[in-house]
């Protein structure tokens, strides 16, 4: 029934809890999940959990935070994009949050090695013709700009993609969804203090939506400041029916068969 379509399985705070996260995703109806990977050093983690379960998949990318491994070339995402129940590329995308506490000080000039990161993502996954799953962070200026200038204009060979845990404002929901993105919404728009992401929860066309949990993080109310896992990604899909006036089933089945049609990896 409910699809989640971003989590990390494989970070610690859940790998040791799997047998009975499943069990509780089984008794939410939270019938699959797409395992993100962050590093090229831990891809092959997420992978071996797509291959072990037949109800997850998984993605290849870097998270554009990450410093100090393993810099992927386009070859390297196509070589591991090709292997089996991978479906996606990323993720990926840029991130300014914080430049002064995070980033040393440094100026958003001295982060071109984000967008060059980003701009290998952006081949490798029209190389492969599987999407993009979009991380971005104060930073959707250039994101919106760097998918343009990469030809993600939502034209003929187009990879698309999403963009995942949606925090940003209407104006950059109108513009991925120009750009030919679905918007994915996490837990985050069950807060209280989150009432504009809940009216892009309205705005955005029912056949371009997906729901996440981004777990272990974010978890929905009424879980929040716990850890999260797909378990509870129903609280997402509830609260997007509740300010569309829909049933949580008709939320549920659009944002699975949006996975379908933005993931065909998943149907092979």
């Amino acid at each position: 029934m409910y699809t989640d379509s971003h989590c990390h399985l494989n970070f610690p705070e859940l790998v040791d809890q799997l047998p009975a996260i499943r069990e509780a995703m089984q008794a939410a109806q939270v019938t699959r999940a797409l395992c993100i990977s962050t590093t090229m050093e831990e891809f092959p983690d997420v992978h071996a959990l797509a291959l072990r379960y037949d109800n997850f998949w998984c993605s290849v990318g870097v998270h554009p935070d990450t410093e100090g491994l393993t810099e992927p070339s386009i070859a390297d995402l196509v070589a591991c994009a090709a292997l089996p129940r991978v479906v996606a590329i990323g993720e990926t995308g840029l991130d300014y949050y914080g430049m002064e506490d995070r980033k040393g000080g440094r100026s958003i000039a001295d982060l071109e090695w984000q967008r060059e990161r980003f701009r290998v993502h952006i081949r490798a996954a029209r190389q492969v013709a599987k999407p993009l799953i979009i991380h971005t962070r104060a930073s959707s200026d250039d994101t919106l700009r760097l998918l343009r200038e990469e030809g993600e204009t939502g034209a003929a060979g187009s990879a698309g993609g999403v963009f995942h845990c949606f925090t940003e404002t209407m104006a950059v929901a109108r513009a991925a969804l120009d750009l030919g993105f679905y918007i994915s919404l996490s837990g985050i728009v069950t807060f209280k203090s989150a009432q504009e992401l809940r009216d892009v929860a309205a705005f955005v066309p029912l056949d371009r939506l997906l729901i996440e949990t981004d777990s272990p993080y974010l978890a929905p109310v009424p879980y929040r400041g716990k850890t999260n896992n797909p378990s509870y990604v129903p609280y997402v899909a509830k609260q997007i029916a509740q300010v569309r006036g829909l049933p949580v089933e008709q939320v549920a089945e659009a944002t699975s068969a949006n996975f379908d049609r933005l993931f065909p990896g998943v149907l092979a």
